[in-house]
C-alpha cells in the first residue's frame, strides 16, 4: 500500500495568521482512496526549511503533497526549493504560460510580467492545470533520495499545488486524484460510503472489528467530522466489475452492522439526507433555535431546492423572544428555565404551528463559554421535534468550544427529524 506525505508551506501557519486546512482535507481525501498520510510538516516560507521538510517527507512516504506557494512574489520559495530538492533546473513551460495569460485575459487585464515566474517548473516536470487561479501546480516523478538503509520504492511521485483552497481542492480533485487511482498498475479502484450519526469513531471501530484491519481487500476506515462519521470503502481489483461487487458487498453488510445511524449511503449531508425525506414525503418543516444561532435553518437553506420543504425560521434568543414570538407561557420558562426539556418541546411546537408546518424543530442549550448554572453544564442542549401527533426530546451534552457545542447540537436536532419522520 502506498504511503504520502504532505508538506504545508506558508509563514502565516506559524505565526497564526492562517489555519491549514488543507492538511485536514487532503488527509481525508487521500483516506478515502487507502492511502494512508503517515506525515503532516508545516513550514514556513524558507527555502532551506522546505528542502528539509521534502527530504523529511520522502524518508517515510512514496508520495509527497505540497500545498502554500507558487504565487509570483519573490518571497514565494516553493518552486525554488522544489527545484533545488530535486536537482532540476526550472524551466519555462509555454503551455503553463499561455494558461496564465488566458486567465488574465478572460478578466481583462494583460498578465504582469511578473506572473511569467509561475509558469517556470523543474525541468522533466508536470505542470499541473489551474482552472480558477493564475498559479500552475508541479508533478515531478523523482529517483528516491532516501537512505539507503530505508525499504522503500524507486521513485517518489510529488505534488505541488497552491495554496488557496479552492485552487488546492480543484487541482487535486481534477489531476492528482486520478493520478493516484493508477499508481497500483493494472488495479483499480471502487469506492463506497457510509454517512453516519449517533454513535462515536470507538463504538463503531468496535462494532466493525476486523473489518477496518489495514492490509484488507475491501478497507475500510472512518472519518469524522462536527459528530457525522463517514465509512470508506476502499476495494480493489484487476476487474472494475468485481471492484464494484466487493465495494458493494461490503457496504450493505455494514449498513446491516450498523442500523439506523446510517443516514445515507452516498456523499451527502444531515440537511441534505433530511430534505430528500421531506420531498418524498410532501412534507414541510419550521424550525426555532436559541443556541445554535440560526445554525440549523443555514444548514437546510445550504441545500439547493430547500424552498420546497422549508418553511420559515425563528432565532428566539431571549425568553421574551421565545415568548412574544413563538407563544410559550412566560410561567413555563420561569419554573423550567429556558434551557429545559419544557421549553424546547413548547418551541418546536410553536414553531410548527406559526408556520403551519408537518414538522417543528426547537432546541435550547449553553453553548458557553459562560451561562452555566449549578445543575446545567456548559454543553447541555435539549432538543425536540413536534409532528401532528407527537413531539419528542432530546437531553445531550456536548463537549469542544462554542462553535463545536453548535455544529454538533445542530446537526443532532436534524438527525432527530430524520429519525422521526
Amino acid at each position: 500500500m502506498s504511503k504520502s506525505s504532505i508538506v504545508s508551506i506558508g509563514n502565516e501557519l506559524l505565526n497564526g495568521s492562517g489555519v491549514d486546512t488543507n492538511s485536514a482535507y487532503l488527509s481525508e481525501r487521500l483516506l478515502s482512496i487507502g492511502i494512508p498520510v503517515v506525515m503532516v510538516r508545516v513550514v514556513g516560507d524558507d527555502c532551506d526549511a522546505i528542502i528539509g521538510a521534502l527530504r523529511a517527507a520522502s524518508d517515510e512516504a512514496e508520495i509527497i503533497l505540497t500545498t502554500g506557494g507558487l504565487g509570483p512574489t519573490d518571497d514565494d520559495l516553493t518552486r525554488r526549493a522544489i527545484s533545488k530538492y530535486c536537482g532540476k533546473e526550472l524551466k519555462l513551460d509555454e503551455e503553463a504560460l499561455a494558461d496564465i495569460e488566458n486567465f488574465f485575459a478572460g478578466c481583462g487585464r494583460q498578465m504582469p510580467q511578473r506572473n511569467q515566474m509561475q509558469a517556470y517548473i523543474p525541468e522533466g516536470a508536470q505542470a499541473i492545470k489551474n482552472d480558477i487561479g493564475t498559479a500552475p501546480g508541479i508533478m515531478l516523478s523523482l529517483d528516491s533520495r532516501r537512505a539507503s538503509s530505508i525499504q522503500h520504492p524507486a521513485s517518489i511521485l510529488l505534488f505541488a499545488l497552491p495554496g488557496v483552497p479552492a485552487e488546492m481542492k480543484r487541482m487535486f480533485e481534477q489531476s492528482v486524484l486520478p493520478k493516484l487511482v493508477e499508481l497500483d498498475g493494472r488495479e483499480v479502484v471502487a469506492i463506497r460510503k457510509l454517512k453516519c450519526f449517533g454513535m462515536g469513531e470507538s463504538n463503531m471501530a468496535e462494532l466493525l472489528g476486523n473489518r477496518m484491519e489495514r492490509e484488507r481487500n475491501p478497507l475500510v476506515n472512518t472519518t469524522v467530522r462536527d459528530s457525522v462519521i463517514t465509512v470508506h470503502i476502499i476495494a480493489r481489483d484487476e476487474d472494475m466489475k468485481r471492484a464494484n461487487s466487493i465495494a458493494e458487498s461490503e457496504q450493505s453488510k455494514i449498513a446491516g452492522i450498523l442500523g439506523d445511524i446510517v443516514f445515507a449511503k452516498e456523499d451527502i449531508s444531515l440537511a441534505q439526507a433530511v430534505g430528500i425525506r421531506l420531498t418524498e414525503l410532501h412534507k414541510t418543516l419550521a424550525v426555532a433555535e436559541s443556541c445554535t444561532g440560526g445554525l440549523v435553518g443555514k444548514l437546510l437553506t445550504d441545500v439547493p431546492g430547500s424552498s420546497n420543504y422549508f418553511l420559515c425560521g425563528w432565532v428566539a434568543y431571549s425568553n421574551e423572544a421565545k415568548i412574544r414570538e413563538l407563544g410559550i407561557a412566560p410561567e413555563l420558562i420561569e419554573k423550567n428555565g429556558a434551557v429545559s426539556e419544557e421549553v424546547a418541546a413548547a418551541m418546536a411546537a410553536g414553531a410548527r404551528r406559526k408556520a403551519g408546518a408537518d414538522y417543528g424543530i426547537g432546541i435550547t442549550g449553553i453553548a458557553g463559554p459562560g451561562g452555566a448554572t449549578a445543575d446545567k453544564s456548559v454543553g447541555l442542549v435539549y432538543i425536540s421535534v413536534a409532528k401532528a401527533d407527537a413531539i419528542f426530546v432530546e437531553r445531550l451534552v456536548f463537549s469542544g468550544d462554542r462553535d463545536s457545542v453548535r455544529k454538533r447540537a445542530a446537526n443532532a436536532a436534524l438527525d432527530l427529524l430524520r429519525r422521526n419522520i
